[in-house]
């Protein structure tokens, strides 16, 4: 054996296997030095890289970590809608990981927003699985360019942090096919990250990671995973069962590598099952070798922080903009005396709280970026950043400040106190002393901006009449305070969308009827009815809608049109068009309607997207491909993904309530039928290609004589469309066994 050369799984004795299925601490991989397997590095993400300054000891110290670029979290990255610039931060994270020789990045998470007071939702994309997979993408795609691996997580439901390490989430199959599995599905076949870490709650009654059905039937078999699976830090229960359900590693190890050697040994696990989990082992180890073997390798500050610095640009949503109070001029002569209030703007939050919590290379605050730019602005606190009583000192002084400025700048938004990994929110709402300020400040002054610093949404409504411009900036990571100047200065048109929606009211939200559960375990009550597919569908006024976001520009979109390319799938186009004197970006988005179904559908589901940067006055078409997947629902009844044949709506806008155009197209459908018994209904025999024409030799043999002649008036047409066939005796007595025999037999005879 070369030295460039790792060994397989069969150079390893039966100890050295087992080893490989656990870690050798709390962030290193268990390496087999005798046979040149090391033990590389994994550590957090998943919006930059977490190494603790104690790693090496195997130890966790989530506040005391090497400097790494703090790019924005998902929570704001989201609202980008821009997969080209989420790659190049994944890019730039690869290269921090090669230079702190860092194997595999723990990350991106693309769990759904189930709700919008989920504890981790900084963390996670979107309320919708094709957004979330759609953008999540570019960062796997981006740091394994480099030749380092992520870790897609959390595999899967994991929605809340209550209970996290052991709810039990019950999910019917369709609500975990449509908007639970889709985010992990399109990464996996696009992109296939080496890692995949599963969740700590259980589905449907059995702990993640050993589910064999998810982590082995549909990860691997069915979507062609070729990667390694890990557990969540503490989610593996049972070594054993694990490792026969598809678990390569556990993390962090709990030091029971006996109980896999005794396993093997005995027979409850199979040989070649602890080859195929170790071997995974070795080629995960073996993919970041060419990375993990550059010495001396240093990734350029600057240049990462501009990197972060445009991501957070596009992170920023404009959600009001009366009387265009936004932009500002930054102009000496011309510039309005400016107040800056609130804390946020000198101490921003700017990445959540958890295990993802990073040490910036970098700060700069909205108020640094003021002095550098030269940017004259009075500034008062006005509150502190905790959960603690207004103080009446700050609050004086800040409505002091308003008083003499011709605009202010309120930077509100929720302490870090208010969200983190391991709690979620009892609240939409900010801490009441930011809001009470808020309306102190504006009784003084009829100019005011809010700059919102939040994880997940929060309430606006109830404030909103005291702001003319409210600006969405989420987490914006360390080059925050410069993308706020930009926006707020005209520099640049803000051009990010809401990737959640904003409710009225938390109680507005479907899952609230179960939500965080009750008595270990929590039921998806609402199926597929999730964020905007819940409030379009069933007509709920929200505050602001999914995919919603203002510009300085205005823009038009025409000449909106779908051609089908085949049995199922199409392509849309459209024209956009700058219509104002100002440089700036729209997100084109796609949404599918379908028609009469069998099955309860949303009114429209996103099924595309783009992003189009245009010059003022600037045109350019846009085409969006749809394929199968973007008209499927998943049947249940079938087991399978599955197009009805008929006419599904199309609809172009720039947001799910915003829709510029709709065009129709007509699908023939996938043709799938189940077989027919003397259970299937009347009906279903009615529209069953074979079942039709055995209906219509009943319907013959009635006008003949031959069998009992059905009934032909409206009601019992109704009753006997409902009711299988063996039922039919209820109806027409002996005659009615006798159609039904004759029916099974015919179709016994068509179907051979």
């Amino acid at each position: 054996m070369s030295e460039s050369t790792y060994p397989s799984v069969k150079d390893l004795t039966l100890e050295e296997k087992a080893s490989l299925t656990s870690g050798g601490d709390s962030w290193h991989l268990q390496g087999v030095e005798s046979k040149g397997i090391p033990g590389y590095m994994i550590t957090d993400g998943p919006h930059g890289l977490r190494k603790s300054l104690t790693s090496s000891t195997g130890e966790t110290d989530l506040d005391n970590s090497v400097p790494a670029t703090c790019f924005p979290p998902a929570a704001g990255l989201s609202s980008s809608w821009n997969p080209e610039l989420i790659h190049k931060v994944g890019e730039a994270m690869a290269e921090e990981c090669i230079q702190e020789k860092v194997a595999v990045i723990l990350g991106p998470g693309v769990n759904i927003k189930r709700n919008p007071l989920g504890g981790r939702c900084f963390e996670y994309w979107s309320e919708d699985p094709y957004l979330a997979g759609h953008e999540a993408v570019g960062i796997v795609a981006g740091v394994q360019s480099k030749g380092v691996g992520t870790s897609l997580k959390h595999f899967a439901a994991n929605n809340q942090e209550t209970d996290r390490l052991r709810v039990d989430a019950r999910i019917s199959q369709r609500a975990l096919r449509e908007i639970y599995l889709p985010a992990f599905e399109h990464i996996v076949k696009t992109a296939q990250p080496w890692t995949i870490m599963c969740s700590y709650n259980r589905i449907n009654g059995v702990h993640s990671a050993q589910n064999h059905w998810l982590l082995t039937d549909v990860l691997r078999d069915e979507w062609g995973f070729e990667g390694i699976v890990m557990s969540d830090w503490g989610a593996d229960h049972d070594r054993v069962a694990s490792l026969n359900a598809g678990l390569n590693l556990e993390m962090p190890p709990s030091y029971t590598d006996d109980q896999i050697v005794d396993a093997a040994r005995d027979g409850r696990i199979a040989p070649a099952q602890l080859d195929r989990m170790a071997q995974g082992m070795i080629d995960l180890i073996n993919k970041a070798r060419a990375a993990m073997s550059i010495d001396g390798y240093r990734f350029d500050v600057d240049v990462h922080d501009e990197v972060a610095h445009q991501a957070a640009i596009e992170s920023i949503v404009l959600l009001k903009n009366d009387d265009a109070i936004l932009p500002l001029n930054a102009d000496p002569a011309a510039a309005r005396k400016i107040a800056v209030i609130g804390e946020f703007a000198r101490t921003p939050r700017y990445q959540g709280g958890g295990s993802s919590h990073i040490t910036p290379t970098k700060m700069t605050s909205f108020l640094d970026t003021l002095a550098e730019r030269g940017i004259k602005a009075d500034f008062a606190p006005g509150f502190t950043l905790d959960l603690e009583p207004a103080d009446l000192a700050l609050e004086s002084e800040a409505v002091e400040t308003a008083k003499n400025a011709d605009v202010v700048l309120m930077f509100l938004g929720l302490p870090e106190a208010a969200e983190s990994e391991g709690f979620d929110r009892d609240t939409l709402d900010m801490p009441a002393k930011q809001i009470a300020l808020l309306e102190q400040v504006a009784a003084t002054n009829q100019n005011v901006v809010v700059v919102l610093s939040n994880g997940s949404v929060v309430s606006v409504a109830p404030w909103a009449k005291n702001a003319k411009g409210i600006l969405e900036s989420w987490l914006l990571g360390q080059a925050g305070g410069l993308a706020l100047a930009d926006v707020i200065f005209g520099q640049v048109s803000p051009s990010g969308k809401l990737a959640q929606s904003i409710p009225l009211d938390i109680n507005d939200d479907p899952s609230m009827l179960n939500w965080p559960g009750e008595e270990g375990h929590v039921d998806y009550g609402e199926g597929v009815f999730v964020g905007y597919r819940y409030y379009d569908t069933y007509g709920k006024v929200v505050d602001y809608p999914f995919g919603y976001g203002l510009s300085y520009a205005t823009f038009e979109i025409a000449d909106v049109a779908a051609a089908k390319t085949g049995a199922n799938t199409a392509t849309v186009t459209a024209t956009v068009t700058n219509t104002s004197d100002v440089d700036a970006a729209e997100t084109v988005q796609v949404y599918v309607a379908p028609g009469k179904a069998d099955v309860a559908r949303p009114k429209h589901e996103l099924k595309g997207f783009t992003k189009v940067f245009l010059k003022a006055g600037e045109s350019k078409s846009v085409t969006i491909d749809l394929d199968e997947r973007a008209f499927a629902y998943w049947s249940e009844k079938y087991n399978d993904w599955h197009v009805e044949s008929g006419e599904y709506a199309i609809e172009v806008g720039v947001s799910s309530r915003d829709i510029a155009d709709t065009v129709v197209v007509t699908l023939e459908g996938d043709g799938k039928s189940q077989p027919l018994t003397e259970w299937s209904t009347y009906g279903e025999w009615e529209t069953d290609p074979f079942g039709a024409k055995i209906v219509a030799d009943v319907a013959a043999a009635g006008e003949a004589g031959e069998l009992t002649k059905l009934p032909d008036n409206a009601m019992m047409r109704m009753f006997l469309n409902s009711m299988p066939i063996n039922s039919l005796s209820t109806l027409l007595g002996e005659g009615g066994k006798k159609i039904a025999k004759f029916m099974v037999d015919e179709y016994a005879k068509l179907a051979k």
